[in-house]
């Protein structure tokens, strides 16, 4: 018997094949992806109860179809007979270009007339097949929230003129970099939730692996799509020790590295390394390149911190961002001592993006307990914890200052 569960992983896998024929053959992604929507939720109600049909593709099609022609009609009377004469038509057959099709669908999800969040909602919904209230769910907002963000997503994507086809080549990577930032967010969302009373979303971490995985097998040659998908493995595999059995924060040097999944860090060990040397070095690599040697410690003392600063001063001057800049300072500290990472922390205060910032309080927490100036740790552990929406991030904040402030 199907369960909800099975059908829910096949409408999610089936719903950006079905969105393109629809789109292929009626035009007007925003009417389309309505209607798609409408199949896919048909389906989750009837399928389970009633069985797969034999050719699930085709149904969620003509599902599709017939809804956007209900639509259609709704809006305007004109060339009815025709329109009625090719719903009868059995759905074309799929593109040739199915590769082609797959990533157009998702470089218009990415359109840069978009925000970053209705990006993110756009493809969650539109590639990834997840409904409007799952996606609500997965970051904690009103459902409200995420159908007006879709809603004006696809506004600003008809208002812009955008069609449905691949943009022209001097675009085309930069409209790639925009879908690998969205799909790197959704993972980061997931890795470490901005909100909430769990430190992290699994729903949302394998959707960003899963279209990252897809987007990989239709640029395989795309250094960037590989460091991508290489640092989410390989920063994923630590999952499973990052929280205590109640819940609260394990920090990196304290987690049982037995617990982290061999097989993810295998993989993404093995693909940053051809990457590394086969592709032109980007950000997504570097990155990849940073969790592998994390990864590749048996211990926590027996980090590489020399290696890790090396890619982060890399890293830095390829591209230069407010964590970056934390995240190197911590290393520094690793390699050079406290003392000479407060030195380069007090300078990136006075950047605004991170001024006030709760991890920069936290990192200056770290950094004057390892200097023994405990009680202003206890003062900036305690500001760290004010500053943060995640639950398990607080308690964590909370408790170093109460076990310091003893």
């Amino acid at each position: 018997m199907v369960t909800p569960t099975d059908v829910g992983n096949l409408v999610r896998e089936l719903a950006p094949q079905v969105l393109v024929a629809v789109v292929r053959r009626h035009g007007g992604f925003d009417a389309c992806e309505d209607a798609v929507q409408e199949a896919l939720l048909a389906a989750a109600v009837q399928w389970p109860a009633e069985g797969v049909p034999d050719n699930p593709k085709g149904w969620l099609i003509t599902t599709a179809s017939r809804r956007r022609i209900e639509m259609w009609r709704s809006d305007t009377a004109r060339e009815r007979r025709e329109e009625s004469v090719f719903a009868l038509t059995p759905p074309p057959p799929d593109p040739a270009s199915a590769v082609d099709d797959s990533l157009t669908l998702l470089l218009l999800c990415c359109h840069p007339a978009l925000t970053p969040p209705s990006q993110v909602a756009l493809t969650l919904r539109a590639v990834g097949g997840l409904t409007t209230a799952e996606i609500a769910r997965a970051f904690l907002v009103p459902e409200s929230t995420v159908a007006q963000r879709i809603s004006r997503a696809k506004q600003r994507i008809k208002a812009a003129g955008a069609e449905f086809r691949m943009p022209p080549p001097a675009e085309r990577g930069e409209r790639i970099a925009a879908a690998l930032h969205v799909l790197y967010l959704i993972f980061n969302e997931g890795y470490t939730a901005t909100s909430g009373t769990e430190l992290g979303r699994v729903e949302l971490t394998a959707e960003a692996i899963r279209l990252t995985r897809q987007l990989r097998a239709l640029l395989p040659a795309d250094g960037e799509v590989a460091g991508l998908l290489a640092l989410m493995l390989l920063t994923d595999a630590r999952r499973p020790a990052r929280t205590a059995p109640d819940g609260s924060l394990v920090p990196l040097a304290e987690q049982d590295r037995q617990a982290w999944d061999e097989a993810a860090i295998a993989e993404g060990t093995a693909l940053i390394s051809e990457t590394l040397a086969t592709a032109p070095i980007g950000p997504y690599q570097l990155q990849a390149a940073i969790a592998a040697v994390h990864d590749e410690a048996t211990l926590a003392e027996d980090t590489d911190w020399p290696q890790i600063l090396a890619l982060y001063n890399h890293l830095q001057v390829l591209s230069p961002g407010p964590m970056v800049t934390l995240n190197r300072i911590v290393a520094v500290s690793e390699v050079h001592g406290p003392r000479a990472a407060l030195e380069q922390l007090t300078a990136a205060a006075t950047d605004p993006a991170l001024a006030g910032h709760h991890r920069l309080h936290a990192v200056r927490a770290h950094l004057l307990e390892a200097a023994g100036d405990l009680d202003a740790a206890v003062v900036e552990f305690r500001l760290a914890a004010r500053g943060t929406l995640s639950a398990p991030e607080q308690r964590y904040l909370e408790a170093r200052a109460a076990h310091l402030g003893r």
